[in-house]
């Protein structure tokens, strides 16, 4: 019987965790940069279950937003930041989801909102994992999913030009249950984009973000990482 995207994202997760202590990549004493959302959480709480049975240790973690925070607070991971001292800037492993992964492990990021510190952690991480469900492999990014571009509120107009110009549509994320735009855990807003044909990652990842007034942008580049999917027949996808 298929299991659910839901059961696929914890299957993922799990699996992720479990995988990466028996490389030696999860290891006691480490510093680990942990993500946002709804694949990233599991693996918060497997990580969890393994330092309460005894397998890890004095792990430190640097957390991407402030429901990973209050999640890593309630299991009673220590919660640090870059500047620390114990973490001197930077991180021996940083575990996220993702919205799309391409056939090279290129990704999109930031469907929660979180991704200036997604990538904030991601690049300053020795190595990185990512959990994701089988909706999220995809042939080509930036055309179904849109990219999250965060901006700051007052550049929105002449940002959006320089967007339309780059062949993407713009659309100004809007809050739930809250009049008027989404606000990041940084005060920024986010602008969606899709584009109409396929573009490649790499380049526009650099292109978009020397537009004045945006902060940083959805497409995860510049590091190869280790991905763990999870199919609807159960099984888990390693590459």
């Amino acid at each position: 019987m298929a299991i659910s995207k839901d059961e696929q994202k914890i299957l993922a997760a799990r699996s992720a965790i479990d995988a990466l202590i028996c490389d030696g990549k999860i290891f006691s004493g480490m510093k680990i940069g942990l993500g946002t959302g709804s694949t990233a959480l599991p693996a918060v709480k497997r990580l969890a279950e393994r330092i309460a049975d005894g397998t890890l240790s004095d792990i430190k973690a640097v957390v991407t937003s402030f429901q990973t925070d209050n999640c890593c607070r309630e299991l009673g991971i220590p919660v640090f930041t870059l500047n620390d001292s114990a973490i001197g800037g930077s991180l021996d492993l940083s575990i996220d989801g993702a919205d799309e992964i391409d056939g090279e492990n290129n990704l999109i990021k930031g469907g929660g909102a979180a991704l200036l510190l997604e990538k904030i952690v991601a690049y300053n991480s020795a190595s990185y994992a990512i959990v994701a469900d089988e909706s999220k492999s995809v042939a080509t990014l930036g055309t179904k999913f849109p990219l999250p571009v965060e901006i700051i509120g007052a550049a929105r107009v002449p940002v959006e030009k320089a967007l339309v110009r780059l062949g993407a549509r713009c659309v100004l994320r809007e809050g739930v249950r809250k009049c008027g735009p989404v606000i990041t855990d940084n005060g920024n807003w986010i602008l969606d984009c899709l584009w109409d044909s396929p573009v490649d990652p790499r380049k526009m990842e650099e292109e978009i973000c020397r537009i004045a007034g945006i902060v940083e942008n959805g497409f995860f580049t510049k590091l190869r990482p280790t991905v763990f999917i999870a199919h609807s027949d159960g099984s888990v996808e390693r590459r």
